[in-house]
């Protein structure tokens, strides 16, 4: 809201550079509604008289050219606007907090991690399966690979040769990602997008750049499933911040479910919602339920032997693509759960099949 000429060439200059359309008005919209459903409002110190009276709500930021004045403290304060944004000095901040609004207007992705017990749980297998599940129910969804040494994820898809950017290429990002930049830029492969790791060697991804890639992956809304390593530095512990919540992948066998008690007590350091995924054949003793009581986390299903998996991938069949297998209905049945409105907050007990 401004009728300063220089000033409205600035803002709408900074919101092509975001991806935003604004919509521009010399004061609040006579709807109310209009006022209080904006993402974001930009108050111009010209119109700033003009607001007094208005609902307060977040989002409002004054916005000027050149030196802070008492005037203009006061007026943010009668507006209620949170923050007071002088230009050309904060143009870069404000980019990012347009493009942010932009794209953070719809429901968050529901992010989820994926985590193996000990080495060869199938980790790896089911947040591929997952995702491929997701999508093909219709999500909008991203699979990341957050394992440098898995060889990258792009193998199970059979999309290692897909043209499109992989992790190497966002080592050096620090600031801000665009979500439908990001988007785009990877391979899309059995109707998802896929962050894999590369085939080279050395390649380090310092953790402002998993922050912004997930952050970006989150915005785009849907689902994101992330596939993590049993290894834990920076990197994977900004990745743990992000999460919804994760799934252990745990075999049925006595030293499975003592290593992965080591993996849930440094993941549980960090994320608050972990569940395990149980994994047949059992040794004897041992079940579902009991390798959830051992572990002291809450059951998020039972994953059953699937002997047909890999013949179905030397076929070209991604994890979980054939409806009728046992993978794909432990997906579904995760995925109905797991997306009801009330259930991300709290556990989910007891098996799926």
């Amino acid at each position: 809201m401004t009728e300063d000429v220089d000033l409205l060439d600035d803002l709408l200059r900074l919101c092509a550079a975001a991806g935003a359309e604004p919509d521009v008005l010399p004061s609040p919209p006579e709807d109310r509604g209009g006022w209080e459903r904006a993402p974001m409002v930009l108050v111009g110190d010209d119109a700033a008289r003009r607001c007094r009276g208005a609902v307060r709500r977040r989002g409002v930021m004054l916005v000027g050219r050149g030196q802070d004045v008492p005037e203009v403290w006061r007026r943010a304060v009668e507006i209620g606007a949170e923050y007071v944004l002088r230009l050309p000095e904060s143009e870069s901040w404000l980019v990012d907090q347009i493009a942010n609004a932009a794209e953070g207007v719809g429901r968050p992705a529901l992010t989820v991690g994926v985590i193996g017990g000990r080495g060869g749980s199938g980790a790896s297998t089911l947040a591929c399966a997952l995702a491929v599940t997701s999508a093909g129910a219709g999500r909008r969804t991203m699979l990341i690979d957050g394992d440098p040494l898995g060889g990258g994820i792009d193998v199970l898809l059979g999309g290692e040769r897909a043209e499109g950017m992989r992790w190497p290429d966002f080592a050096r990002s620090k600031g801000r990602v665009g979500g439908g930049a990001l988007e785009e830029s990877l391979p899309e492969l059995h109707g998802l997008r896929v962050l894999s790791w590369g085939r080279d060697d050395g390649v380090v991804i310092p953790p402002q750049a998993i922050q912004a890639v997930l952050a970006a992956a989150r915005r785009l809304g849907g689902v994101v499933v992330v596939d993590l390593p049993r290894r834990f530095d920076e990197a994977v512990t900004e990745a743990l911040a992000q999460l919804d919540l994760g799934l252990l992948v745990v075999p049925g066998e006595l030293r499975a479910v003592a290593a992965a008690r080591r993996v849930a007590s440094a993941a549980g350091a960090i994320l608050g919602d972990l569940r395990v995924v149980s994994r047949g054949p059992y040794a004897a003793g041992l079940d579902a339920p009991w390798t959830a009581r051992a572990l002291g986390l809450p059951l998020a299903g039972e994953l059953p032997l699937d002997t047909g998996l890999l013949a179905a991938q030397n076929g070209g069949a991604p994890p979980g693509g054939s409806a009728r297998g046992p993978m794909a209905r432990f997906c579904a049945a995760f995925w109905e759960r797991a997306l009801a409105p009330e259930s991300v907050a709290g556990s989910t007990s007891g098996g799926a099949s």
